[in-house]
């Protein structure tokens, strides 16, 4: 029997498990599906964890999640189009979950379809090699609980591990001297800790917005972000600056590029992530960016370096949970032979194709329809559930108005689902004051 691994949980990987059981479902013949689990549960970044560093059998820690951390674009944008958040939850919700409500809600699919059985929690993969005369793949694990390692052999190999889980950690000059506390946004856990601090944050991207929102929302003295190209623009309120880049540490004294400088007590760092497989050797490991159209992958998932390798979710991403469904029925459909690959040449004729138009993309806007038509391209190819790509495109271009128009208030607002056509209730509370981010405080009426 063909045998394919699939190394993540995450919402990527249960994309993956969620596409074979919909093809058994509806009668397929499908491989076994074996997918290996670093984690004690499913989720991925989804699923919290207050330790940061090192977990409890002495390896980093996955998770890059945060007390307090709202989805920061309509959950009208991410929604599986074969499982709705009314579905799972059995009433229209708000736009802007908070973390648990969608870890919930990724939950729930798949623990509908009953493919934990497929999973080894606690098990990380150590290394995957192939063997060119065979066409196989070795994959050892390590089954942490027993602090046994294991080999096995399977035809295809999906890598789903995500990729915002290694921190990319520049330096600043004097920061080994710096007198208060210096943290990457990987191990930002929650932002009471800052309360009545000087917060400084590097980046200008997603996590610096939203860190540096959760710090003044929770207390925070003053937040300052510094940027190296351009500001993020915002109608910051009081105590919340942009300045440019930092140059250096002096005690506590932050000096920026343009002379000025701000005593602060707390540097983070959100700088971005790496792609890190540090479970695959070098003909087989991703070689990318964090860009829109990735590296050394045709269609956005099948390696260039071996057609029996795939990747799901390795792209920057606007679209999220319904793209890594995309993909996961895109590359079970190559694995079925329901999609046959044109010649290498072709390949990399559209790839180059993508890659032109990636290059030509000048702002977010542009970014989403280009992903908007990648998705929709993934979808026509296969028997996911079809669902209107330009009007999420639009509830995107929604979004990101209302973030232009009020950066502090904007998860106040609400959409259509594209799914059912239902229109959201707005949140009984407002962001700014909503403390409580449990479930059951977000779903109560």
């Amino acid at each position: 029997m063909t045998r394919v691994a699939v190394i993540g949980a995450g919402p990527s990987g249960t994309a993956q498990l969620r596409a074979f059981q919909s093809a058994a479902q509806k009668g397929a013949d499908i491989p076994e599906v074996v997918c290996f689990e670093k984690q004690a549960d499913w989720g991925g970044l989804w699923n919290y964890s207050w330790r940061t560093g090192l977990d409890e059998f002495g390896e980093p820690v996955h998770g890059s999640m945060y007390r307090y951390l709202w989805s920061n674009g309509p959950k009208e944008c991410l929604e599986f189009a074969d499982y709705s958040f009314e579905e799972h939850f059995g009433k229209p919700i708000a736009s802007y979950p908070p973390r648990a409500v969608l870890w919930d809600y990724i939950k729930g699919r798949v623990e509908k379809a009953d493919v934990k059985k497929w999973v080894r929690f606690n098990t990380p993969v150590r290394m995957v090699t192939f063997d060119e005369g065979t066409r196989k793949f070795t994959v050892t694990a390590h089954d942490r609980i027993n602090d046994r390692m294991y080999a096995e052999e399977f035809d295809n190999v999906i890598v789903a591990s995500g990729h915002f889980s290694t921190p990319n950690v520049p330096y600043f000059e004097g920061v080994e001297s710096f007198g208060g506390r210096v943290m990457h946004a990987h191990d930002f856990r929650d932002a009471l800790e800052f309360k009545d601090r000087d917060v400084l944050i590097v980046g200008r991207s997603y996590s610096a917005e939203d860190i540096g929102s959760q710090c003044w929302k929770y207390g925070a003295k003053s937040v300052t972000t510094t940027y190296r190209s351009k500001p993020m623009g915002f109608n910051w309120p009081e105590r919340f600056e942009e300045r440019p880049l930092l140059t250096k540490l002096v005690g506590k004294t932050a000096h920026f590029r343009d002379g000025t400088t701000k005593e602060v007590d707390v540097l983070i760092l959100c700088t971005g992530y790496l792609h890190h497989f540090p479970f695959l050797p070098d003909d087989l490991r991703l070689i990318t960016a964090n860009r829109m159209w990735s590296d050394g992958l045709y269609k956005g998932v099948v390696s260039t370096s071996n057609s029996q390798l795939f990747y799901v979710g390795m792209q920057d991403q606007f679209y999220t949970f319904n793209m890594f469904d995309a993909q996961a029925w895109y590359i079970r459909d190559l694995i079925l032979g329901r999609i046959t690959l044109p010649s290498p040449a072709e390949l990399q004729a559209e790839f180059d194709s993508w890659r032109a138009r990636e290059e030509a993309l000048e702002d977010a806007e542009q970014m989403i329809w280009f992903q908007g038509d990648y998705v929709q391209e993934l979808i026509d190819a296969t028997d996911y559930p079809s669902f209107d790509i330009q009007g999420t495109n639009k509830t995107f271009m929604e979004w990101e108005h209302h973030k232009a128009e009020n950066i502090m208030g904007f998860r106040d607002n609400a959409y259509r689902s594209l799914m059912t056509g239902t229109m959201s209730p707005k949140h009984h509370t407002p962001w700014l004051e909503e403390l409580d981010d449990s479930l059951e405080t977000y779903l109560k009426n």
